[in-house]
């Protein structure tokens, strides 16, 4: 008797996906459209977060030295910095070395450094923190304490860099959650209107079930699977799409964007994110359907 329900309700609901296709496909072609947006957002966070986490594995702070600097001063300067709690080790980088750096990371500039009559950059040395998560303001503290020794003339950090990271990727994450509910509500109240056109076109079949003896939700049930459809199909397709523009963005876009490819690059979302887009849509899906058919009830 229960399978016997089961089954009519089931073919039921096949039968207004099939029969409405029309509609339904707009439904959820509207649904992908609003999660695709939030995955998109999804994505453009996740490389800023990557790129922040590169930042912050790479923390180092460069201290520029004298030129000609007796290497016993290098010494002693290297013994105060590596004497902090903060700094893991410390590298020292000759003139050579840094000229070295910069021509294999800047190769189109190698022939202007080449014409320079002497070696621009100045010996340095790197120490690398033991804890990524020490606060900007210790660091300040430790760097402006090495740089008032002898010796010291500049230095170079880049963890306003990381920061400066983390904030973009939570403005990203805030944006694409506002668009996200803008667009998911539309996306509920679309399907609250199609499933609305989708009961007042069987209403008379509705009423038969009616008298016969059906609850109101034997009679619900058919059209929450409709929405619950419409909202899991929509979802799915956004992610199916997503993953196309990752994989086509490379290749077809990044190369316009120049120097902004990798900082605007869409990283895959993490198996929990797809998740949540997909249950969402069938949230978004089964919460529509369910407001438009109680309204109709209630009559």
């Amino acid at each position: 008797m229960i399978f016997r329900q089961l089954k009519y309700l089931l073919q039921s609901a096949g039968h207004n996906l099939w029969n409405f296709r029309g509609r339904n496909l707009i439904s959820v072609l509207i649904i992908s459209f609003s999660f695709l947006v939030i995955g998109v957002f999804l994505a453009l966070s996740n490389n800023l977060t990557y790129l922040g986490e590169q930042l912050s594995n790479n923390l180092a702070i460069s201290f520029f030295l004298k030129q000609n600097l007796p290497a016993k001063e290098v010494e002693e300067i290297r013994q105060v910095i590596l004497d902090s709690t903060l700094v893991d080790n410390v590298v020292y980088v000759s003139q050579s070395e840094a000229l070295s750096r910069f021509t294999a990371n800047f190769p189109e500039l190698k022939e202007i450094v080449a014409n320079l009559d002497s070696n621009p950059f100045p010996p340095s040395l790197e120490a690398r923190l033991k804890d990524k998560s020490v606060t900007l303001a210790t660091i300040t503290a430790f760097i402006d304490h090495i740089k008032r020794l002898p010796g010291v003339v500049d230095v170079q950090f880049n963890q306003d860099w990381v920061e400066k990271m983390e904030s973009l990727s939570r403005i990203v994450q805030a944006i694409g959650f506002f668009l996200g509910v803008i667009l998911i509500l539309a996306s509920f109240f679309i399907i609250s209107n199609v499933v609305r056109l989708n009961v007042f076109a069987r209403k008379n079949e509705i009423e038969i079930q009616r008298l016969v003896g059906a609850t109101n939700t034997f009679i619900r049930i058919p059209f929450l699977v409709e929405g619950f459809v419409l909202g899991l199909a929509g979802s799915l397709l956004s992610i199916f799409i997503l993953f196309l523009l990752i994989k086509i963005f490379p290749v077809y876009i990044g190369q316009t964007l120049g120097a902004a490819e990798q900082l605007l690059a869409l990283r895959p979302l993490s198996l929990e994110q797809m998740i949540w887009l997909v249950v969402g849509g069938a949230l978004t899906g089964t919460l529509g359907s369910a407001s438009s058919v109680s309204k109709f009830l209630r009559v």
